[in-house]
């Protein structure tokens, strides 16, 4: 099984970002307010740019405010207060929201389209699987099931779905629908290997 981004760049992106991490708290700003921030401009930006056909405007947005990911987790655990449960849920509920909110925003732009019926079968695809993948993990291991395998965790999901939306707006049409395909496949894999480590336990 094929290591996951987030995991091999954790180390350096961590190193890099501590900084600005330290400055942000010390302005006031706590983990779960950024969390919240990035989460809302995200979703807003996905359900307003995708809908209106403005695919590259909003992949740039939505990953700007993406970016929130990279400094909540390092803030929390650099904090007085430290990680906490509630502050781990408020961040995976919302992740959750953010990536259906970037497929409802494709799907609000094509599903009137007659031409476009491959396109909005796929994403409501990747839709689903994208809420199994984590929701497998979750119970899993509230069971005491360590389930954290797969070729497509949430890092890899969302960096090729922004990139073909953000490709399918400078004029590559058919970029969507092959990384679409893409998800959809590594998405049913990942399903696949979580189960399987499930049934294996």
């Amino acid at each position: 099984m094929c290591p996951m981004i987030a995991s091999r760049l954790k180390a350096p992106v961590t190193a890099v970002i501590t900084p600005t991490c330290r400055f942000l708290l010390k302005c006031g700003l706590t983990p779960n307010a950024l969390t919240t921030l990035g989460a809302l401009g995200s979703i807003a930006a996905s359900l307003y740019f995708f809908s209106r056909g403005d695919f590259f405007v909003g992949t740039v947005v939505v990953a700007l405010f993406a970016l929130s990911d990279l400094f909540d987790g390092t803030m929390a655990r650099l904090s007085e207060q430290g990680s906490t449960r509630w502050g781990a849920l408020i961040d995976s509920t919302l992740d959750r929201i953010t990536d259906a909110a970037i497929c409802i925003g494709v799907l609000l732009y094509f599903f009137d389209s007659p031409t476009s019926s491959l396109t909005v079968i796929l994403t409501l695809y990747v839709l689903v699987t994208g809420a199994l993948i984590p929701y497998i993990r979750a119970r899993a291991e509230s069971l005491g099931i360590e389930c954290s395998v797969g070729i497509a965790e949430r890092a890899e999901r969302l960096i090729i779905m922004l990139v073909a939306t953000g490709l399918y707006g400078l004029g590559v049409e058919l970029a969507l629908n092959v990384a679409l395909a893409v998800l959809s496949i590594i998405g049913t894999i990942t399903i696949s290997q979580r189960l399987i480590v499930v049934a294996r336990s």
